[in-house]
């Protein structure tokens, strides 16, 4: 029976102890697009499923009709306003990790919707549920428009892509890299494109897909400017800045990602929330470790490595880190690239957790002693295995298209 409920989102986990011979009413839902399982489960006692609709009013009326000790739910899209309506109705909730091993369904041949309900419930009481942070709403927002904004941005990568294998079609080629993409180079295919003869079809396609380009061109520049001004009120945002080659992409995905700094003990459990850290299979004197578990956020992992190839390139801090790990190897160019992005993250997360900007330690010197002087040689990392657009993501950089 469990001694505490954890309480979202009052910050550290408030702790609530019960007499062993309590029974507790664990409300769990199994969410769904129209119509939601319930489960009104009392530990060592009744339980009762039935049907909600899912949407606010009819949730509110379930929560006040069962008066639950907690509430249990699965990570979902729905999830989010869901723990926001339980917040306000004061109720603790937990909010389940699907990718979690001990949630996975394996080798089970009669799964349903009570029976997954059945199981949060369970596995809540047994104080065995692998939960997940779940943010305020506006910084779920705030996350939600960076992916916006890089689907945006991959959007227009492959309308560019079609119009150079439309000409590569014909025989024909565009300049390379940025040069095809310049205001020039596209009044040359506008005009290209408005002389093209009735035989000329595939000039046809090429007008289609210059007017998408612009399009989204002009939604990416709108989208840009909306998370310029939430950065400019944002203080950790314009701080992480002064950390070489970090620019408004990746500080803001930081930022928005882990959200509270300070729920993360150490660098360890920071990588490990990315998924930077390697696989292991442990059992008797075999210890194997392999790729990295990519269990974390895919936006995330991937501006830290484009950051970690861009220092390197630069030669900055990351470029002794990167030496280091690859050993003189070019097999482990990859293994140490993923290793710099590591430590990138976690010094990263150490000028967010002590409210430091970046300050390079001196070779031969001692770190500074006062309290703002972070040493960033000492955060906790070590090398494992590992784009959107680096030049959106760093300062002062040239990519190609």
């Amino acid at each position: 029976m469990p001694q505490w409920v954890t309480s979202w989102p009052r910050g550290p986990l408030k702790r609530r102890f019960l007499r062993k011979d309590s029974a507790m009413r664990i409300l769990a839902l199994d969410l769904a697009k129209n119509k939601s399982v319930y489960l009104d489960y009392v530990t060592g006692g009744e339980r009762t499923f039935g049907k909600v609709a899912t949407n606010a009013p009819e949730m509110e009326k379930l929560l006040s009709r069962c008066r639950p000790d907690w509430v249990v739910i699965e990570a979902c899209p729905a999830a989010g306003w869901v723990c926001d309506l339980v917040q306000r109705m004061n109720i603790p909730i937990q909010v389940a990790n699907a990718n979690d091993e001990r949630w996975k369904w394996k080798t089970v041949k009669d799964k349903s919707d009570r029976k997954d309900a059945l199981k949060l419930a369970q596995l809540s009481e047994m104080e065995n549920l692998p939960t997940v942070h779940v943010p305020k709403p506006e910084v779920r927002q705030w996350r939600s428009l960076i992916e916006y904004r890089h689907g945006l941005v991959a959007r227009r990568t492959a309308i560019k892509n079609s119009i150079r294998s439309i000409y590569e079609r014909q025989g024909l080629g565009l300049p390379s890299r940025t040069n095809a993409w310049t205001q020039q180079a596209l009044a040359e295919l506008d005009k290209e494109v408005s002389a093209a003869s009735s035989q000329q079809v595939w000039l046809f396609q090429v007008g289609c897909e210059l007017e998408q380009f612009r399009q989204v061109q002009q939604q990416i520049e709108q989208v840009e400017a909306k998370l310029k001004q939430i950065a400019d009120g944002n203080e950790a945002v314009r701080r992480l800045q002064t950390a070489p080659c970090v620019g408004p992409r990746l500080s803001e995905a930081v930022v928005a990602i882990l959200d509270d700094p300070h729920r993360f003990r150490n660098g360890r459990q920071v990588a490990c929330y990315a998924g930077l850290t390697p696989r292991r299979f442990q059992s008797g004197e075999s210890d194997r470790q392999g790729h990295v578990t990519k269990a974390g956020n895919q936006l995330l992992r991937g501006l830290l490595v484009e950051i970690a190839w861009l220092g390197v390139q630069k030669r900055t801090w990351m470029l002794g880190v990167y030496e280091q790990v690859r050993r003189g190897s070019d097999k482990r160019k990859k293994i140490a690239i993923v290793a710099v992005a590591r430590r990138l993250l976690v010094r990263l997360w150490a000028m967010l957790r002590d409210g430091s900007e970046w300050k390079e330690k001196a070779p031969g010197k001692e770190a500074g002693s006062g309290k703002q002087a972070l040493d960033l040689s000492l955060c906790p990392s070590s090398g494992c295995e590992g784009g959107s657009d680096a030049d959106e993501a760093g300062r002062s950089v040239k990519r190609p298209a």
